[in-house]
């Protein structure tokens, strides 16, 4: 009998002890501040990327994805002359082929295009290859931040914003009487924004017109936005 009580009690010590625990767990944590702070670095913008293609339509799907073909591979063989790894890489880019429909709903013909891009750091290389290709047209012209400039970009902004995120939690925590504070949890985000402009050449109906000339860009900015929000815990 003296082991069952004792038995008992124990269970009972362990069940008390259990949702003491767990009402401790609920409790709202006291002198806790939530707070952001942010850094950005403003950046010139670094890669270039062109992308230029051109169409066909035929009354036969293998003659008009011949002639895509063949212009694609005549563009294709010259940019890769002038390609260098790192400063002008080449690619193709979307390649399509449909059937066109006439008035009966019954296919009359077939539309097709293809897309060749060059893209790098070496702006005059680019746009120098570009003005010479003949069997495609400029398509789009855009600007971005390279993986390496943004990467130390970023890290840059992030620094920024980490010693505001710190100062204005001391100045929170100061301004609550208290002597400082200690981080209870940290979140870190980066984006990137930027204002891409029209590229001052555009793509002219006849070819020939642009014969050899290299198109005339710009490249413009991006902001590189780290944002640091958290809590801390004042004492």
């Amino acid at each position: 009998m003296r082991t069952t009580k004792l038995i008992a009690a124990c269970a009972l010590a362990a069940l008390t002890t259990g949702v003491f625990a767990q009402n401790m767990s609920h409790e709202t944590p006291q002198n806790v501040a939530q707070l952001s702070a942010s850094g950005s670095v403003e950046v010139q913008q670094d890669l270039l990327s062109i992308s230029m293609n051109t169409t066909r339509d035929g009354t036969d799907a293998a003659t008009v994805q011949t002639q895509l073909k063949q212009a694609l591979d005549s563009a294709l063989a010259q940019a890769k002359q002038a390609a260098v790894p790192g400063q002008m890489e080449v690619r193709t880019g979307n390649f399509s082929l449909y059937p066109r429909y006439g008035k009966d709903g019954k296919i009359n013909g077939w539309q097709g295009s293809t897309e060749l891009v060059l893209e790098g750091k070496d702006f005059p290389r680019i746009t120098s290859t570009a003005g010479k290709i003949q069997t495609l047209t400029l398509g789009n012209v855009s600007f971005t931040l390279s993986r390496e400039q943004r990467a130390k970009v970023e890290g840059e902004a992030q620094t920024l914003a980490i010693e505001r995120f710190k100062l204005k939690a001391g100045d929170i925590a100061r301004s609550f009487g208290f002597g400082g504070y200690s981080l209870r949890e940290v979140s870190v985000n980066a984006n990137d924004q930027g204002y891409t402009p029209r590229p001052r050449a555009m793509a002219m109906s006849a070819k020939s017109e642009m014969s050899d000339s290299p198109l005339s860009v710009e490249a413009g900015k991006s902001t590189v936005l780290v944002n640091v929000s958290g809590s801390v815990q004042m004492k």
